[in-house]
């Protein structure tokens, strides 16, 4: 066991740090509106100044019981903090209120309502686990502050390891996969929204040439980096992997434990961007073997045994070669197209639970649902802006709603949740012919 964990056992396991904001219940932000050209309704669960994104695409959004969905918001003065917004009802509680709060990779449990996150306290970096049940029954009878935080310490993390990547917990609750590095790139110092708008400008500029876009990204790329595995039960930490690349985008495969999807980190494209790796360290592989002329990003586990992504074109030199939203087969590394959006544009993609659709943004911030067993492309919402992030579309556990999050009412200041329903005559749509098996 790493000597910077923490032993199991209750006599150090749960705080006893009052923090005064946890477990209130801020009123509801709901409204909703007409989406001017598609005439669907959209519905606006966050909407305060400070904005309130929630987690990757990769990772989980709605708690295990499918009521609440996470995000992150700077609204109640001590730093960012991890919030919850009942989805039919609006409520808001908050959940943490810590100065020294990590919500750059917040991962809610799938078997209960938990979450795990990570933080400094007394100088440490610790990996917590939070109860949400207690916290949320509080908040709604009006009892906030919870004396004692249904909390866990997990482990107190590595002093030479720094994140990078974020971590991911498995479907069974067994382990999280912590991506890190040992020194910070010169391109990520800064504030958030600073890093992303540098990026985003030279990424998406057709003036700068491809070989002079390849030294920006072997640049930014630039390694070491790792994968750690951590007992959630006992707090030991393990090596998965090492790798001579920056770590990027550590997820789980949500069906398959053990299961490891990361990436190279460049800021945009890469010689190979997507890896896989079973949790002992073993199967470590390249997935989707990319040729030199493509740019592949945003890749997010859409089905047991797949892997949906995205083939960049929004340049001159990347619009000449097929392109769009693709599935990869992990067992049998079969790969197939669904389709491109018009100018070339479709940018960050997921797919539903039940197989049946996949979502896609675009540069222009419209948000397209795609029948996959038709190809048929529909916009669903449209204007989203992709300031001061992008809407990172993912489906509700059951199949029935998109989730993003949008800079529409602020004009890119900040971010609210909102969700769309899948039109039901979509559901419903056959073919207009009899059609095979398949």
């Amino acid at each position: 066991m790493d000597p910077s964990c923490a032993p199991p056992g209750d006599e150090i396991a749960f705080s006893h740090v009052s923090t005064p904001n946890t477990g209130v219940r801020h009123p509801s932000e709901t409204s909703s509106y007409t989406d001017p050209v598609t005439g669907v309704e959209v519905r606006v669960l966050t909407s305060h100044p400070a904005g309130s994104p929630k987690p990757y695409q990769t990772h989980p959004t709605w708690t295990a019981d499918g009521e609440w969905v996470l995000f992150r918001s700077e609204r109640g003065g001590n730093g960012s903090q991890a919030f919850l917004v009942h989805e039919a009802r609006g409520d808001i509680v908050q959940l943490t209120d810590d100065p020294g709060m990590d919500t750059g990779s917040l991962n809610l449990a799938r078997d209960s309502n938990r979450l795990f996150h990570m933080r400094t306290r007394d100088g440490r970096r610790e990996l917590v686990e939070l109860q949400l049940d207690p916290l949320v029954e509080n908040a709604l009878a009006g009892r906030p502050g919870l004396t004692t935080p249904p909390e866990r310490v997990v482990c107190v993390l590595p002093d030479d390891l720094r994140d990078s990547g974020g971590f991911a917990v498995d479907p069974d609750g067994s382990a999280a996969y912590w991506g890190v590095g040992w020194e910070q790139p010169a391109w990520a110092v800064g504030s958030e929204r600073g890093v992303r708008t540098a990026v985003d400008s030279a990424n998406t500029d057709p003036a700068e040439e491809r070989e002079a876009a390849r030294r920006r990204f072997a640049e930014a790329g630039r390694g070491p980096g790792g994968i750690r595995r951590i007992d959630l039960a006992t707090g030991e930490i393990t090596t998965v992997l090492d790798v001579d690349f920056r770590m990027g985008h550590v997820q789980v495969n949500p069906w398959v434990p053990g299961e490891i999807i990361y990436c190279h980190e460049t800021t945009g494209d890469a010689p190979q961007r997507i890896w896989g790796v079973r949790a002992d360290g073993s199967n470590n592989r390249p997935l989707y073997r990319e040729t030199p002329d493509e740019w592949v990003t945003h890749e997010t586990v859409s089905g047991p045994d797949e892997l949906m992504f995205n083939v960049m074109a929004h340049l001159p030199y990347l619009a000449t070669k097929p392109s769009g939203v693709a599935v990869l087969d992990l067992r049998t590394d079969a790969v197939r197209l669904l389709g491109q959006g018009p100018g070339q544009g479709f940018w960050h993609c997921n797919g539903s639970p039940d197989g049946r659709w996949a979502v896609a943004d675009d540069f222009a911030g419209d948000v397209t649902l795609i029948d996959r067993r038709s190809g048929e492309q529909t916009v669903l919402t449209t204007g989203h802006v992709m300031k001061p992030d992008h809407t990172h579309p993912i489906f509700s556990p059951d199949s029935r709603r998109v989730l993003i999050q949008s800079g529409r009412l602020t004009e890119g200041r900040s971010l609210d949740l909102m969700v769309v329903e899948v039109p039901q005559a979509l559901v419903e749509r056959g073919p207009a012919l009899p059609q095979p098996p398949r």
